[in-house]
């Protein structure tokens, strides 16, 4: 089959499709023929090479996170699904791989019938890091809760599971996603210089809590919260050196200390999207679809920090 990988760490060129031996299902895993996958920042920033001393990995790197197909194999103990099912899920941390034909999932809910099959391959690692961080930040109704990077493909996720719990949200994007933040029921602003200002502005009483989405503003975002405890990130590798922790859940990559320890995967966000979605509460907005020949592509746009959403390979 089909699988995107790379053997090298370099620009988004040494990413590309390989033939490799198909998976199959294990115990407590399914087998879905992939016909959406999303691609993850965080594996383009591996390959890049910048953190190849921070996190060591094993090449060659299948990459792939989350996706969505048709069920082809159920593995022993599996309950509740069968060939032929519609489901969107992710794969192993440990395995990864679902850049692909065909994938394992050991974590999966019903597609729901609103997305379109590049909205469910491009949402379940988005729903499990918006649910874990949330939920380690004890996001709740009443509450306000600051979003940084709100227009990403995990961002404006997690906005709308914010939004859901019943709290008030900021979001920071370039202003001409200011509009796109509001419709998913955040207040927008302009992220950089004046932050801390422009916050308290907007959120005299405070901020409850701080999700950072983007990196490169830990200081700022400690000052909007008052409190290095009450800042997650999901994206700054100096997070230890300000305090904060740095959420992630892939045992394999671990960049050490408290402040990287891995969490828990939080994949009862699965079932919350489902229903959030069948209540129409709940988009996964796409930047763009690429063919899985066009992985490179894909990468190159991944690192512009301007796709608007998820970006997403069809198979």
């Amino acid at each position: 089959m089909r699988a995107v990988q790379f053997i090298e760490y370099g620009p988004a060129g040494v990413v590309h499709v390989a033939e490799v031996p198909e998976p199959h299902a294990g115990p407590g895993e399914i087998r879905i023929a992939v016909r959406a996958s999303g691609i993850s920042a965080g594996e383009i920033t591996l390959r890049s090479g910048r953190l190849r001393d921070v996190v060591p990995i094993a090449l060659p790197y299948r990459t792939g996170f989350d996706a969505a197909g048709v069920v082809d194999e159920v593995g022993d103990g599996v309950t509740g699904v069968r060939a032929g099912d519609e489901v969107f899920g992710a794969a192993s941390p440990a395995r990864r791989g679902a850049n692909a034909d065909f994938t394992v999932l050991t974590a999966w809910a019903a597609k729901p019938a609103e997305w379109s099959w590049e909205e469910a391959g491009g949402a379940a690692g988005a729903v499990e890091t918006a649910t874990r961080v949330l939920d380690r930040l004890g996001v709740g109704a009443g509450q306000t809760v600051l979003i940084q990077g709100a227009a990403g493909g995990t961002g404006s996720v997690a906005v709308q599971f914010a939004v859901a719990r019943g709290a008030t949200v900021i979001g920071t994007a370039s202003e001409h996603n200011h509009d796109f933040l509001r419709s998913l029921g955040a207040v927008p602003t302009t992220y950089g210089p004046g932050l801390v200002e422009r916050v308290r502005a907007l959120a005299p009483a405070g901020v409850d809590a701080v999700f950072d989405c983007a990196g490169g503003a830990l200081p700022d975002l400690i000052a909007v919260a008052g409190d290095p405890a009450r800042v997650v990130t999901i994206a700054d590798f100096t997070a230890k050196a300000h305090g904060v922790h740095m959420s992630h859940g892939a045992p394999d990559a671990e960049p050490g200390g408290a402040a990287g320890a891995a969490d828990p995967m939080a994949w009862h966000g699965l079932t919350t999207a489902v229903t959030l979605a069948g209540e129409g509460r709940l988009r996964v907005p796409v930047a763009a679809v690429f063919p899985i020949g066009e992985v490179a592509a894909a990468h190159e746009l991944s690192e512009t920090r301007h796709a608007r959403g998820k970006i997403v390979l069809t198979t």
